[in-house]
């Protein structure tokens, strides 16, 4: 009885299975490698976030011991002021002056419920001036620049709005300067950083909702009982009602 032999591969269909099982090992590599950055890159967000939270901490502590320090010896303190401001459109275009129109745009607030971050400074204090009817503005706190980032937060790349779902796409945009993870934006916006002009104009403006409650009175100044104008603090409060 004649044993029936084994048949040969052909020598490409053996060159391409083996094209094959080193693509797919390649593959592996690769991916395995990925994960592995990636599980380092949220172990050094995780520490950032820890060590800018301790620094904010340590900074609130200060101004705290500053105050009582004051009110104890009977003298006044006065806080330093504060390097960024939120502007929020309130107001639509009717009856909006060509000029008023130009610094709007120049401020990114081309949409009703839009809101910016602005530097602090003499030049913008008096665009600001300008353009008072139409928007409402005051100094954020740290929590509120966090909340607008984490909930409507979105990046500019290649004029489209992207959403930010991962601290790679920060890294690679801004990762030249240092900052990596969404912990480092916010920081950066919130202290007014060196590369806040970069950070600021990376992030799209933040498109809000019409407040809880509504407005109160849109002609009228804050300070009078309405709603444009400068507000100070109490713009957290606003901001919460519009997130």
């Amino acid at each position: 009885m004649v044993k029936a032999q084994a048949k040969k591969v052909p020598e490409s269909v053996q060159k391409l299975k083996d094209r094959i099982a080193a693509n797919e090992a390649k593959r592996a590599e690769t991916k395995a490698e990925k994960e592995q950055y990636r599980v380092a890159a949220y172990q050094a967000a995780l520490e950032l976030s820890e060590k800018h939270l301790k620094d904010y901490v340590a900074q609130q502590v200060l101004e705290a011991e500053n105050k009582q320090t004051a009110t104890s010896t009977g003298d006044f303190y006065v806080p330093p002021e504060p390097k960024v401001i939120l502007a929020i459109r309130i107001k639509g275009i009717n009856r909006c002056p060509p000029k008023v129109r130009s610094v709007l745009k120049l401020f990114r607030l081309i949409q009703l419920h839009s809101a910016v971050l602005i530097k602090n400074n003499k030049a913008t204090k008096n665009m600001l001036k300008l353009v008072e009817p139409w928007v409402t503005y005051g100094y954020p706190s740290r929590e509120t620049i966090a909340k607008l980032v984490y909930k409507r937060g979105f990046l500019k790349i290649n004029k489209a709005r992207i959403p930010l779902y991962d601290n790679a796409q920060i890294e690679k945009e801004l990762g030249a300067e240092k900052i990596v993870c969404v912990e480092d934006v916010i920081t950066e916006l919130a202290t007014c950083g060196p590369h806040f002009k970069k950070v600021n104009s990376f992030l799209w403006r933040f498109k809000l909702s019409s407040p809880k409650g509504g407005f109160t009175h849109k002609r009228t100044s804050y300070i009078q009982g309405g709603d444009w104008g400068n507000r100070e603090g109490k713009i957290n409060n606003l901001v919460l009602r519009m997130i």
